[in-house]
């Protein structure tokens, strides 16, 4: 066992840890290895604690806040070096804890306690919880009133799009369909109502679905247009709609589906019980979808609609999950703290805690309306662009969490110690190990 000991007037601690057959191959300053993490210490002072750390298999470090640091527990993860920490008192526990280290010892342990302790491995963390599946039909509503379902549901399928994935946009909206019109797509072709009446007769497969829908530019995105008339909404039934989506499991990495606003059932207006429902497209998308994304317009009528409506979409989903976007947030409607308002709101009396916001950004929307083309194409650079980038990255398709370097991979030069060279940020480093704030 080979260990570096930071801790300050460590003459009996380093003598009681080699009679207890510890290799102690280093011993300095308790806030070197903070220094050398953080480039504060220069020339071959650092180069040598930097190498002794990546040779190390333990660093014993006296934790305070001078001595330990998010770069110091980066440093050591790159490393494959283990972290035991002495503490003195009340403060130090809390910093060690919010590091994620394992549990301390006392400054003024025992040596014999601190080589047990670096003898016997650490306690097994809980198991990794199983990662969550990622969602391949994606379900965008909204109440009535416009609260940007379909400019919310084009750019979600052109940000999944990103890094070479196939997505599928699909316009299921028997009421207001609208995803050609906004794309200056024609809405004249077969669409999604030829893939339900296709998928009815057991011949909707990958090459007709390819053969029917309509590319969108570049971006690796294939749209299924929907009814180019109201009137022709018994086309969507129940049953072709769940057909048709089922296919498109199998056709596209993601589908993304424009529904209508209204959940109204109406079997008990009408005398035909296996006649044509009106809303059977949007009920059968909805029921079908892996997550449900409710978007609601971030004004004071817009939140009232999505909250009234909102129990109705539970009813209908059952537990299936659902991401709420506050879209068109601007202080205008809503005063000081717009989003503390929304998201109160949202919370009293809804009981939706996750809240993701689309700030308003008409200059890149009329752009886009002109150009017939998605923002994202238009402005990539757009606020509501980069809104929804992080909304996909964390509500839609999470990114991994980063993985412990293994032990034989080791870099010792001082460019390597910072975080910058990690890739790692500090709120990276700390949630490891302690849970979000």
């Amino acid at each position: 066992m080979r260990v570096v000991v930071a801790v300050d007037d460590a003459g009996p601690l380093l003598d009681g840890l080699r009679r207890e057959g510890i290799d102690v191959i280093a011993q300095v300053a308790a806030s070197a290895p903070a220094l050398a993490a953080a480039d504060g210490m220069l020339g071959a002072d650092a180069e040598a604690i930097l190498r002794a750390l990546a040779d190390a298999d333990a660093l014993v470090v006296e934790v305070s806040r001078a001595t330990m640091s998010p770069t110091v527990v980066a440093l050591c993860d790159r490393a494959g070096t283990r972290i035991v920490p002495l503490v003195e008192d009340a403060a130090g526990e809390r910093i060690a804890a919010a590091c994620g280290l394992e549990a301390p010892l006392n400054r003024h342990a025992e040596p014999w306690r601190i080589a047990e302790a670096l003898s016997t491995a650490p306690a097994a963390a809980a198991p990794p919880a199983a990662p969550r599946p990622q969602p391949r039909v994606i379900a965008v509503w909204g109440p009535a009133g416009a609260p940007g379902r379909t400019t919310v549901a084009a750019e979600l399928a052109v940000e999944l799009a990103r890094g070479g994935r196939h997505v599928a946009l699909v316009d299921a909206d028997t009421h207001a369909p609208s995803l050609a019109l906004t794309l200056g797509l024609a809405d004249e072709g077969p669409g999604f109502a030829a893939a339900c009446r296709q998928a009815e007769l057991g011949g909707l497969d990958v090459r007709e679905l390819t053969r029917i829908s309509v590319p969108l530019g570049r971006t690796g995105v294939d749209v299924l247009t929907g009814i180019n008339r109201p009137s022709r909404w018994p086309e969507l039934s129940d049953r072709r709609v769940a057909a048709a989506l089922a296919a498109c499991r199998e056709w596209a990495d993601y589908t993304v589906v424009d529904v209508a606003s209204s959940l109204e059932r109406d079997e008990e207006i009408v005398s035909d019980l296996d006649g044509p429902r009106r809303n059977a497209a949007t009920l059968a998308a909805l029921r079908g979808a892996d997550l449900v994304v409710a978007v609601v317009a971030a004004d004071p009528v817009g939140v009232a609609r999505f909250l009234r409506g909102h129990a109705d979409l539970r009813a209908t989903i059952g537990a299936t999950p659902v991401a709420v976007v506050a879209n068109r947030l601007r202080p205008g409607t809503l005063g000081i703290d717009a989003r503390g308002q929304v998201r109160r709101t949202l919370d009293r009396f809804g009981g939706i805690q996750d809240v993701w916001f689309l700030p308003q950004d008409p200059r890149s929307a009329d752009a886009a309306i002109l150009a017939s083309l998605p923002i994202a194409e238009v402005a990539p650079r757009s606020p509501l662009t980069l809104a929804l980038r992080r909304f996909v990255g964390e509500a839609v398709v999470p990114s991994p969490e980063p993985q412990r370097a293994p032990k034989g991979r080791r870099r010792s030069t001082r460019r390597e110690g910072g975080d910058h060279a990690s890739g790692r940020t500090a709120d990276d480093v700390v949630r490891v190990g302690a849970p979000a704030a």
